[in-house]
């Protein structure tokens, strides 16, 4: 039984750990917050690039690495939801966690077909959007600005579809 000695201290504890977790996910996700002002120069040629230019528009922030599987699967589907959407007013945002420098991720960028603009993000970049600890991680943001739904790990073309289509129509 799970409270016998020796399996209580850490199955309460356990117990304990997810509650304050649940918790914690539940306050966070009921407070929208905005999202934050970043900028930087793409690394695939498209110039400046400023967030405060994106009002009124669905923006789809995307924390990831060339380093990394998910991220890499994920690409694809993000530039394909940014060509489909782009009309109804969605911005795919990619934020390159990578540490290997903007000349090594424009190229991988190039390989890749991404059309969509890309920065070098940093820790600062990730405090602002509540933190990253890992990659992927997407934060779809509506025309008002207000960050309403984070992904962490890999998010499914459908999956964003699904979320997009909420925010477009």
């Amino acid at each position: 039984m799970w409270f016998e000695k020796g399996k209580m201290g850490s199955r309460l504890m356990a117990v304990i750990l997810a509650v304050v977790m649940i918790i914690a996910l539940n306050v966070s996700a009921q407070a929208a917050k905005k999202m934050p002002v970043f900028s930087g120069e793409t690394v695939n040629g498209q110039g400046k690039f400023d967030s405060s230019a994106l009002q009124g528009k669905v923006v789809l922030v995307n924390f990831w690495a060339t380093w990394c599987p998910p991220c890499r699967k994920e690409l694809p589907s993000l530039a394909k939801l940014q060509e489909s959407y782009r009309s109804k007013g969605l911005v795919v945002v990619g934020v390159s966690m990578d540490e290997g420098g903007r000349t090594m991720v424009g190229k991988f960028l190039e390989k890749q077909g991404v059309t969509y603009p890309v920065i070098i993000g940093d820790s600062s970049v990730a405090k602002g959007f509540g933190g990253v600890i890992g990659v992927p991680a997407s934060f779809l943001v509506d025309r008002k600005g207000e960050m309403i739904r984070r992904f962490d790990g890999y998010a499914s073309e459908e999956e964003l579809r699904v979320e997009l289509e909420k925010l477009l129509n």
